[in-house]
């Protein structure tokens, strides 16, 4: 089979399509016909050097795919050669990934596509919606009337979690550039902010007319810890990226602060095909290349200024 492979950690260059033994299925596994894999910015950083996540080249990168079942191994039932499915697999300790055209998997971490999407869209969802899932509805929780200050919205992560808070009827100030303030204000945000002409912590509270009840970060770096003074004493913050700065507000304002890194779950996956079954939840696709072109993906996530998800298209 065809595939992306790194021979070294380095850029976007070191990705290549070259030829790579057919995978079996074992005990508890499928292999899956991959049609679409999503890209997400922890397979660039995994490139770049995945020695934290027990990776050593040879590697095949990518977490997200779309397919249909072409052979299941010994004791599988649930599933069938034929069945279309979606996946978020593991980015640890798992070189060989979904930028590919064949891959084997634990039929466990593995759920039926949802029948109104196509591969393409169902590739964009599973690692970026499910962390959008873990940052909205479990982590953060929030609730209707709630006022959420949301960083990074236009992302690949940040236009599905908004999606998620508009469905629990919070209202939510989305922060990105001015550009992306159109689609912001579709998906259903209530306010718009440009982070670098305006004062976000400032222009949040006069549009809510009070401290917030929690921010989701979507960005990294002192972007949330600059922020804290905005959200209401035993309010809520979540980040799924290095969080650095003055934290000491998380003890003074009594804030309950979330930390997210999403893993594998065919639970979460369900939850996810029941929000795009109910019109909740739609992915936002920013662009689709074809699987040789993975180092132009990988170049457009590095880029930080996408709108939406990068998906690469293995077949037709």
């Amino acid at each position: 089979m065809h595939a992306i492979v790194f021979d070294t950690f380095g850029d976007p260059d070191v990705l290549h399509l070259q030829e790579v033994a057919l995978p079996e299925p074992g005990p508890g596994q499928v292999r899956v016909a991959i049609y679409a894999a999503g890209t997400n910015p922890v397979d660039a950083g995994n490139r770049q050097n995945g020695s934290w996540a027990g990776l050593h080249p040879p590697v095949i990168p990518g977490c997200d795919a779309s397919g249909v079942i072409d052979a299941v191994g010994p004791g599988v039932t649930c599933f069938a050669p034929g069945d279309e499915v979606f996946y978020m697999a593991d980015f640890l300790h798992n070189s060989r990934g979904t930028y590919a055209e064949y891959q084997v998997v634990d039929a466990a971490l593995i759920a039926r596509k949802p029948q109104s999407l196509t591969h393409v869209e169902a590739a964009a969802l599973p690692l970026a919606a499910g962390t959008a899932y873990e940052t909205i509805i479990r982590r953060l929780a929030v609730t209707q009337g709630e006022w959420v200050l949301m960083y990074g919205a236009a992302g690949g992560v940040g236009s599905l979690a908004l999606q998620m808070a508009v469905a629990q009827d919070a209202q939510v100030i989305a922060v990105a550039r001015a550009h992306h303030h159109e689609l912001l204000q579709e998906l259903g945000a209530v306010a718009c902010l440009d982070y670098t002409t305006q004062d976000v912590q400032a222009w949040a509270q006069t549009i809510a007319g009070r401290k917030l009840d929690a921010i989701a970060d979507f960005v990294g770096g002192e972007t949330l810890a600059q922020s804290f003074g905005a959200i209401r004493p035993y309010g809520r913050a979540a980040s799924i990226a290095g969080v650095r700065g003055e934290l000491d507000q998380l003890l003074d304002l009594n804030l309950t602060f979330h930390g997210i890194l999403v893993r594998p779950e065919q639970t979460r996956l369900a939850a996810l095909d029941k929000l795009v079954s109910t019109g909740a939840l739609r992915p936002i696709i920013d662009q689709v290349l074809p699987l040789e072109e993975a180092a132009q993906a990988h170049r457009r996530l590095e880029s930080g200024h996408g709108q939406g998800k990068v998906v690469l298209l293995v077949r037709e």
